[in-house]
C-alpha cells in the first residue's frame, strides 16, 4: 500500500485500497446531484497538471483558489496544483477587494481560479492593482471569462505526463504546500505556510480519533474549504474511502441533510446553537403530554455523561427519551448522523451534552491554522470523550502549559512560519514551540480545557483579569442573546455590547401579545424586551465571581455578521473593530 508523505497521494492511496469510489465527491448542478468516482478524479487532476505544465507553471509558482461553495472542481484543482510542486493559494470568499488585492499580490499568485459571477465581479474591480495575475478561470460558466475546463482540454494529451511524474517525484514532504492567510481579528492577513508533511502528519495522527467505517460512510461538506480545519476534514475523508457530498449552501443545509443522509459532518458551534433553538422552538409549539416528554428529555439530555457514568436507571430513562424524542431530531438530521465534528470555537458544554444524549456525539476539537490544526481532539472510544474540554493531545504532538497559562504546541504539525515575515515568526516560534495565544489547563486526566485568549483577557480599574469568552459562551445559553462582547478594560465593571436573537425575540414577543414595534431599533429600546434580556444576564451571572458579574449592557440594532464587520470569516468576534463601531454605546455606559 502507498506510504502518504505528501498531500497528492491521498486520492492515489483511495484508488489503491478501494478500487475507485464511485461517489468519492458529489455535487448538486441544477437541482441534480453529479457523482465523480476517484478514478475520474486523479484523470482530471492530472489533465489540470499537464495543462498548467503547457501554460509555463514553474515550482514553487503560486495559484489562487476561490470558491462561495465547496466543489469537485476545487478538490480536483488542488491536487493538480499540488503534484507539480506548485502551491494552492485558497482565498476567503466573503473577504473585501482590499483584501483580495492584498492576499494575491503578498502570495506573488499568477493564476486565479474562482467559482461564480459575484466573486469575479470583485477580481475585476481590482485587476489593475494585481500586476502579476495573469488570468483568471471559473468553474461556473460565466460570458468573458475564461473556463476551467478549456484546461482540461488543454490537458487532454497526455504525452507531457512524464513531466507530471517528474515533478511529482521533486516534491519532498518538507515542501510548502499551500499559503493560507488566516483572516485575523486586527490588521493584514498573516499568510501562514504550510508542508506537505505539516498537513500529511495532521491527518494521519488525527485519523484513529474519528470513528469512519471504511468505504461505508457518506460525508456532508459544507464548511468552507478555505479554512484548514476542513480541508485536512476532506483529506482525511479521502483516506478512509468516505463519499463526499458538497453542500449547496447553509440557507440549504437542511435539505441537504435530508436528501444525502450522512453518516458525519463538520459543523461550527454557532450552526450547533441554530439547529438546537430551531429544535427547542418546535418543542415549545407542543402541548400536554408530548410537550412534558420533550422538556423531560432536554432536562435529561442536559445531565448527560459518557459511558453510562450516570447509572442503569439514567441510561434506562435515556432509552426511553432516544425512542420517543431524540429519534426525530436524528430523522430531521437525515436519520444517519452517527458524529459530528466541532472546531473554530468553544462549543458550550450543554450542546455537547444534548446531542450526544440524542445519539450524536460532537467531536470537538482544538487547533489553529498555524498547527496544521488539530492539537486535541475528543472520541468515543476509549474513554477519550469528555465534556466542557477539547479532547487529549493527538500523537506526535506535545503539549505543555506556560506559567503565565498560555498553551504551547511542538511537533510536525507546527507551521513553517508565516510568509514573508521572519520577525512576526519567531515572536511566535521560540525554542520549537508554537505559543497559540491561548489560555488553557490540563485536567487530571490529560483531557484540555480552554479557557481564554490571552490577548484577549483585560484587568478592570480594581486590577481583577477578565476572561471574556467565558463570560460569553455562557451568556449565549440564553435564547434571547445571539451574539455579545465583553467589555470594561481598565473601567470598574465587566459590561457588554448584546445583539439580541431578533427572530425569537419577535416569536417571545407575538407569544406574550408584547408590542415590539417594526424595525430593530424599535426591538432594541423597548423597555419590556430590555427587561427581559436584564433578567436573562441576572440568572447567567449567577455562575460568576462579583467582579465578573455584567453590571451593565447595551443592545445594538444590527445583526452582526462578516459583511458588517465585526465577525471574521471564521465567524470570531472583530473586538477592536466591534470596540470602535459601538463607541457611543461603550460612552453610553461607562460615562
Amino acid at each position: 500500500m502507498t506510504e502518504i508523505t505528501r498531500l497528492f497521494e491521498f486520492p492515489y492511496f483511495q484508488l489503491e485500497k478501494y478500487n475507485s469510489i464511485s461517489d468519492a465527491f458529489v455535487m448538486k448542478q441544477k437541482g441534480e446531484w453529479i457523482k465523480t468516482s476517484t478514478e475520474e478524479y486523479l484523470a482530471k487532476a492530472n489533465a489540470i497538471s499537464r495543462a498548467l505544465l503547457r501554460l509555463g507553471i514553474q515550482k514553487n509558482d503560486k495559484i489562487a483558489v476561490i470558491s462561495s461553495n465547496n466543489r469537485t472542481e476545487w478538490n480536483i484543482m488542488d491536487i493538480g496544483i499540488l503534484q507539480i510542486g506548485a502551491q494552492n493559494i485558497p482565498i476567503y470568499p466573503t473577504i473585501s477587494e482590499i483584501d483580495y488585492a492584498y492576499i494575491i499580490n503578498h502570495s506573488e499568485a499568477i493564476y486565479c481560479f474562482v467559482s461564480d459571477e459575484e466573486i469575479l465581479r470583485k477580481i475585476n474591480l481590482i485587476r489593475d492593482q494585481t500586476p502579476n495575475l495573469r488570468e483568471v478561470y471559473s468553474f461556473n460558466d460565466i460570458e468573458n471569462c475564461k473556463n476551467w475546463t478549456e484546461l482540461l482540454t488543454l490537458g487532454e494529451d497526455s504525452s507531457n505526463q512524464f513531466e507530471v511524474e517528474e515533478r511529482k517525484n521533486s516534491v519532498s514532504p518538507s515542501d510548502l504546500a499551500t499559503i493560507i492567510y488566516t483572516s485575523g481579528t486586527t490588521g493584514k492577513p498573516k499568510g501562514v505556510m504550510l508542508s506537505h508533511h505539516n498537513i500529511v502528519s495532521n491527518i494521519l495522527d488525527s485519523a484513529p480519533r474519528i470513528p469512519f467505517e471504511a468505504g461505508e460512510t457518506r460525508a456532508l461538506s459544507f464548511l468552507p474549504i478555505c479554512h484548514i480545519f476542513e480541508r485536512i476534514i476532506l483529506y482525511l475523508y479521502q483516506y478512509h474511502g468516505v463519499s463526499i457530498y458538497f453542500g449547496e449552501s447553509i440557507e440549504k443545509i437542511s435539505d441537504n441533510l435530508k436528501e444525502v443522509k450522512p453518516n458525519v459532518m463538520t459543523a461550527v458551534p454557532r450552526l450547533l446553537e441554530k439547529v438546537y433553538d430551531k429544535i427547542y422552538a418546535k418543542g415549545t409549539e407542543l402541548t400536554g403530554i408530548k410537550k412534558r416528554l420533550f422538556f423531560w428529555a432536554i432536562d435529561l439530555g442536559f445531565r448527560f455523561e459518557p459511558y453510562g457514568a450516570n447509572g442503569f436507571w439514567y441510561e434506562f430513562q435515556l432509552k426511553i427519551a432516544r425512542k420517543l424524542i431524540f429519534s426525530k431530531w436524528k430523522e430531521g438530521l437525515g436519520g444517519n448522523l452517527d458524529v459530528l465534528v466541532s472546531g473554530s470555537a468553544a462549543l458550550q458544554p450543554r450542546l455537547c451534552r444534548i446531542f450526544a444524549a440524542a445519539g450524536i456525539p460532537v467531536m470537538e476539537g482544538y487547533g489553529l491554522t498555524e498547527t496544521s490544526p488539530v492539537i486535541t481532539v475528543n472520541e468515543m472510544k476509549n474513554f477519550g470523550f469528555r465534556v466542557g474540554t477539547v479532547g487529549k493531545v493527538i500523537p506526535n504532538v506535545d503539549v505543555k502549559i506556560a506559567a503565565d497559562g498560555e498553551i504551547l504546541c511542538k511537533g510536525p504539525n507546527v507551521m513553517m512560519g508565516y510568509f514573508k515575515d521572519e520577525q512576526l515568526t519567531n515572536e511566535v516560534i521560540m525554542d520549537g514551540y508554537f505559543h497559540t495565544g491561548d489560555i488553557g489547563e490540563f485536567d487530571k486526566d490529560g483531557f484540555l480545557k480552554i479557557t481564554d485568549r490571552k490577548k484577549e483577557m483585560f484587568k478592570t480599574s480594581g486590577g481583577k483579569y477578565i476572561a471574556p469568552q467565558l463570560i460569553e459562551n455562557t451568556m449565549k445559553q440564553s435564547r434571547f442573546i445571539e451574539q455579545i462582547m465583553v467589555i470594561g478594560a481598565d473601567e470598574k465593571m465587566p459590561a457588554a455590547f448584546i445583539q439580541p436573537s431578533f427572530e425569537f425575540v419577535k416569536e417571545w414577543a407575538k407569544i406574550h401579545k408584547i408590542t415590539i414595534g417594526d424595525t430593530n431599533k424599535e426591538l432594541v429600546t423597548n423597555p419590556q424586551v430590555i427587561q427581559r434580556i436584564e433578567e436573562e444576564v441576572a440568572v447567567l451571572n449567577e455562575k460568576f465571581g462579583n467582579w465578573e458579574k455584567i453590571k451593565r449592557f447595551e443592545l445594538t440594532e444590527d445583526v452582526w455578521s462578516i459583511e458588517g464587520g465585526q465577525l471574521t470569516p471564521t465567524l470570531k468576534l472583530k473586538r477592536k473593530i466591534v470596540l470602535e463601531k459601538y463607541r457611543d454605546l461603550y460612552s453610553k455606559i461607562y460615562g
